[in-house]
């Protein structure tokens, strides 16, 4: 396959970060009004590291001898319903029911690691925004100093706060709704908080790591990490992703998806 045709049907994973004037920790000045700051402190952007360009998921078998990656320990209900799940996909030759439309974006964690899709950033005054070509997901992570709101509506995205520490990218998401799941068949309660570190590898400025570690009181023993490493293309675009236009599998009066 040619570059220039790879290059047209790999659009990698882009993430999209806006940042605000909490470069070095201070309260931002509020020069224009309302949440999106379009008179913001564009000039301070310039401080922020170099995440331009696409990245793309490293996949791969691990190294020779190297651990199994983690895994999350639920307890309780959620155990049970993972085991059900488990149960099921071995009775029914790998074919589940599910709760959602085949076509629902898989929003929080899971729209971070969702494989050949890429991602891209944007820094923007007070803000973050990851683009992801898979179903055509966007995230923003404020990163003007708010908290999260108390009367928090909770997405499949969530909402997600950040600051910078340096050149690491911290950010704290709450508010995810419970139809995410953490990974196949593994659901969470509405408790789940997800805190991410998002920096280039010391070693090779074109990776770039996001250390994952997810905290649910009702639903994990203990909290589960993951680490994700991205690829940097420089010359990639993202790709329209309309899941919509393919979306054939009916969905019945019990809210689960049916197979034809």
């Amino acid at each position: 396959m040619s570059a220039m045709l790879r290059k047209s049907l790999w659009a990698p994973f882009v993430l999209v970060l806006g940042a605000g004037s909490l470069i070095a920790g201070e309260a931002p000045a509020r020069t224009g009004t309302g949440a999106a700051w379009p008179k913001g402190n564009y000039a301070a952007l310039n401080n922020l590291p170099d995440w331009g360009g696409v990245w793309v998921l490293a996949r791969g078998r691990p190294a020779a001898g190297a651990a199994a990656p983690e895994q999350p320990k639920f307890k309780g209900e959620y155990l049970a319903r993972y085991q059900a799940w488990q149960n099921e996909v071995r009775t029914n030759s790998g074919v589940v029911r599910r709760e959602t439309s085949n076509c629902m974006p898989p929003g929080m964690p899971n729209m971070m690691g969702t494989g050949q899709y890429p991602i891209e950033f944007l820094f923007t005054p007070g803000r973050v925004t990851t683009l992801h070509e898979a179903w055509m997901q966007n995230r923003t992570i404020f990163t003007d100093g708010r908290p999260h709101p108390d009367d928090l509506e909770p997405g499949i995205f969530g909402h997600s706060i950040g600051r910078w520490e340096g050149d690491t990218l911290v950010v704290d998401t709450i508010g995810i709704k419970t139809i995410t799941e953490l990974g196949a068949g593994m659901k969470h309660s509405p408790k789940l908080r997800i805190t991410e570190r998002f920096r280039l590898a010391k070693d090779d400025p074109n990776q770039l790591v996001v250390e994952m570690t997810m905290e649910d009181a009702d639903a994990l023993e203990s909290p589960y990490r993951r680490t994700l490493t991205f690829n940097r293309q420089r010359d990639w675009n993202l790709m329209e992703f309309v899941c919509a236009e393919n979306d054939r599998n009916p969905v019945g009066t019990d809210g689960l998806t049916k197979f034809k």
